[in-house]
């Protein structure tokens, strides 16, 4: 085959989907609710979420993980479109801020909680639940994300997939909250950011096999 045919060939080829960055969080935010509704329709609402609305210690159990998964959700998008103009602006503020609210939270519960009260405080009752849960939560929102972001063109494709992970974690553990009756913050702190980091590096095995190109 000559060149001219091949350049022709190629020409005429139909062109690949374009990314379309909008599409992604609502295609997750979809994903997350087919998983969630289910397991919260099975493991029930806590009894005393509006009470919740008010006391920002158990408010936190949410507004953190979202502060943190909104950011790398907007980072992820950012790496798969090289040449998209920086989104620094939007991505700093949530993901440098949530980290240190979280530490300095935890710390602050480790200074008012009792020594001998540690290890209760921070096992809880539902820890192997708390990790599933986060983990099973996230899982498809994040396949659908992966495949979504396959349009794209991230050039760090273990990256792309932990900030996919990241995002899709933090929205799982921000569901989760809605059921969860730990409300110590030693404990959400702990495993929520475990259960987090899960599916950071699920993410981020799963991108670097689907997000290479």
């Amino acid at each position: 085959m000559s060149t001219e045919d091949l350049i022709r060939r190629l020409a005429a080829a139909p062109a690949a989907t374009p990314l379309n960055s909008r599409a992604i969080p609502g295609l997750a935010l979809a994903g997350l609710a087919l998983a969630a509704v289910p397991m919260l329709w099975a493991l029930g609402l806590r009894p005393d979420l509006a009470a919740i609305l008010v006391q920002p210690l158990l408010l936190a159990k949410s507004l953190l993980p979202l502060l943190l998964a909104l950011p790398a959700g907007a980072a992820a998008l950012r790496r798969a479109r090289p040449a998209a103009p920086p989104a620094s602006g939007l991505i700093w503020p949530g993901g440098v801020l949530a980290p240190l609210l979280a530490a300095a939270l935890w710390l602050w519960a480790l200074a008012v909680t009792p020594q001998a009260d540690w290890g209760g405080a921070l096992i809880g009752q539902t820890l192997p639940q708390c990790l599933a849960a986060i983990v099973i939560l996230s899982a498809l929102p994040l396949a659908i994300s992966l495949f979504a972001l396959r349009r794209g063109a991230s050039t760090t494709p273990h990256l792309s997939g932990a900030l996919a992970g990241l995002a899709c974690g933090g929205l799982a553990t921000a569901a989760y909250a809605l059921h969860c009756t730990e409300d110590h913050p030693l404990f959400y702190i702990t495993w929520y950011g475990c259960g987090i980091g899960l599916s950071a590096g699920l993410g981020a095995l799963a991108g670097g096999r689907l997000l290479r190109w």
